[in-house]
């Protein structure tokens, strides 16, 4: 029996309105979120990955590197998360792989480390939330056989939350505080060394 395929999808479509800008622009530690999060997913060998962009999507192709990413637009992107999330579902369904590691680009805490962890958890049935002293948080990982309820849930600002809620007893916790930082990058002062160009 073949090994399960793990897709990589990395959320980077929001404007980033309390942080002032796209958060994919932002720079952390000399690098644009959009491209460490696709780095994170692709060093944890997921394969394919899908970038899903929305607010300021030209700007964010034009002034990053996202060679070997399949890159999908969010026309509904200022509807929230959730229709992000969609995109990204849907752009993956056409690729024959088992589930899918979704990372959110706000997050650059989340090492290639921990979206391993989930992975070996992956397969078309799998559940696997990373969780950082006992809060949930990301990456998440989802089985094939979930996308379609996922994403009949995934509206507004809510992803795939309202679904695993649902199903707590089909998802597995898998604790990631001993080799990443799950927390998001929500206002300025949470990135003191941010220096944009």
């Amino acid at each position: 029996m073949s090994e399960p395929r793990i897709a990589g999808l990395l959320l980077a479509g929001g404007a980033g309105r309390r942080y002032g800008m796209p958060k994919a622009l932002v720079v952390v530690d000399g690098r644009r979120l959009v491209e460490r999060g696709l780095a994170t997913l692709r060093d944890a060998a997921c394969d394919p990955v899908v970038v899903v962009l929305g607010a300021a999507a030209q700007q964010v192709r034009s002034r990053t590197d996202l060679s070997g990413a399949t890159v999908t637009d969010n026309p509904e992107w200022h509807t929230g998360m959730g229709s992000s999330l969609r995109a990204g579902l849907t752009a993956l369904t056409a690729i024959p792989v088992d589930a899918v590691a979704v990372l959110l680009v706000d997050t650059p805490g989340v090492t290639a480390a921990a979206v391993r962890r989930l992975r070996g958890l992956g397969d078309r049935t799998g559940l696997a939330v990373a969780t950082y002293h006992g809060q949930p948080g990301h990456p998440v990982l989802l089985g094939r056989d979930h996308w379609p309820a996922v994403s009949a849930m995934a509206v507004g600002d809510v992803g795939a939350r309202r679904y695993l809620t649902a199903h707590a007893d089909l998802v597995t916790h898998v604790p990631c505080e001993d080799i990443a930082d799950g927390t998001d990058l929500d206002v300025p002062r949470d990135n003191p060394a941010e220096a944009d160009d």
